[in-house]
């Protein structure tokens, strides 16, 4: 495989595991791109009922793919969220979110979807520094 068409996948039993036919995450051209990641509590199954608790236990599924290429959230470039509810659960979720990311933000596109028994879905890009 040549450089330009490398990948590599990033792995880890700290993220629930893919539901289907995908990877937690693949580094690609200087980027670690996350999976999009539901609430789901690895080590449980469980998922919290509100939005904010299931934004803090997405977060924590990210960051678990994020520190096992040895990255942070100050990595993070792009953020992409889908809210089962956008209108009414946009402030609670964006209050948690800020207490994981740092001045300057990554960009960040938020939209409204209908998600499978969930509120909050969230994938990232983020650098790497080899």
């Amino acid at each position: 495989m040549s450089e330009r068409t490398a990948k590599e996948e990033v792995r880890t039993e700290e993220a629930p595991r893919p539901a289907g036919a995908y990877s937690q995450g693949v580094v690609a051209g200087g980027f670690l791109y996350t999976a999009g990641f539901g609430p789901k509590d690895p080590a449980t199954g469980e998922v919290a009922e509100t939005v904010g608790e299931q934004t803090e236990q997405v977060l924590r599924n990210v960051r678990a793919v994020l520190r096992e290429r040895g990255l942070t959230f100050d990595d993070v470039v792009k953020v992409t969220v889908h809210l089962q509810e956008l209108r009414r659960d946009f402030a609670e979720f964006d209050a948690a979110y800020r207490t994981f990311f740092a001045e300057p933000y990554p960009v960040r596109t938020t939209v409204g979807s209908d998600l499978m028994n969930i509120l909050v879905e969230i994938d990232v890009v983020a650098v790497v520094h080899d």
